[in-house]
């Protein structure tokens, strides 16, 4: 009987099972995830190299001027060594891992999950997915906000892939769009894209493209061959935060 069960548990019947729980189903970039897998045993043992964690993102990937939903890693962490699971035994492993401050806001159809894997030998690895929010941090925040206290509405906010000029670890970058709503933006600009690079605790680099609306026939023109838009890169820091309106302003009126 033994034989059999070894046998189907190699092709996931009556294989061990997995469930990841975590502590808390919302969460900021930079934050501690703490969570426990539990590993329940199937009806034979299984001896198990090691169990992971790894975290997925969706984005936009474009291919033969068509746009397609593509997944890429953001990390992987490693939370057991080798261990044997007994038959019907239940098991449960304690984690945590820092959530990479490159980890986007799931805004719009931007996805964010925890993805369980077992490595079993000679056999089917059971899996866990679990979808998580994350919402802007402190610094994040402060920026967006100020953004749409000059007067701006955030139109779209797509996970995408990310030019090879602003492509690191990962293949993605994050773009909020937006557009001038009311102020004096309004009359100026038809919209303005923000993207954030190399975020830490206390600081972030960002990257701003003003769209300048078009002005008469030089400007249709320039618009036809995209020379309205202008770039501009910033640090903002945390310390900047109590006069980060006007910070954002005076960067932005430089191209308005």
């Amino acid at each position: 009987m033994s034989i059999f069960n070894k046998v189907f548990a190699s092709i996931g019947i009556g294989a061990a099972t997995v469930d990841t729980k975590l502590e808390k189903s919302s969460y900021q970039a930079g934050e501690t995830v703490n969570g426990v897998v539990e590993i329940t045993g199937g009806s034979t043992e299984q001896s198990v190299d090691a169990i992971y964690l790894t975290l997925f993102t969706t984005y936009i990937r474009e291919s033969d001027d068509k746009k397609f939903t593509d997944y890429a890693p953001i990390q992987k962490v490693q939370i057991s060594n080798p261990f044997t699971v007994d038959e019907h035994e239940k098991k449960e492993l304690p984690f945590t891992f820092t959530l990479p401050f490159e980890t986007p806001i799931t805004y719009g159809n931007t996805r964010v999950w925890v993805a369980t894997g077992v490595d079993i030998k000679n056999a089917v690895d059971p899996k866990d997915k679990d979808y998580i929010e994350i919402i802007p941090n402190q610094l994040t925040n402060a920026i967006l906000t100020s953004i749409q206290e000059l007067g701006f509405r955030i139109r779209k906010v797509e996970c995408e892939q990310a030019p090879r000029r602003f492509r690191g670890r990962y293949p993605f970058i994050q773009e909020f769009e937006f557009v001038p709503v009311s102020g004096s933006y309004q009359r100026k600009l038809d919209e303005l894209e923000v993207m954030f690079l190399n975020q830490s605790e206390g600081q972030v680099e960002v990257l701003l493209e003003v769209d300048r609306r078009a002005r008469g026939l030089s400007g249709f023109l320039a618009e036809a061959l995209e020379m309205d838009e202008s770039m501009l890169k910033m640090t903002i820091r945390t310390t900047d935060l109590p006069d980060l309106t006007s910070k954002l302003q005076n960067e932005i009126n430089k191209f308005a």
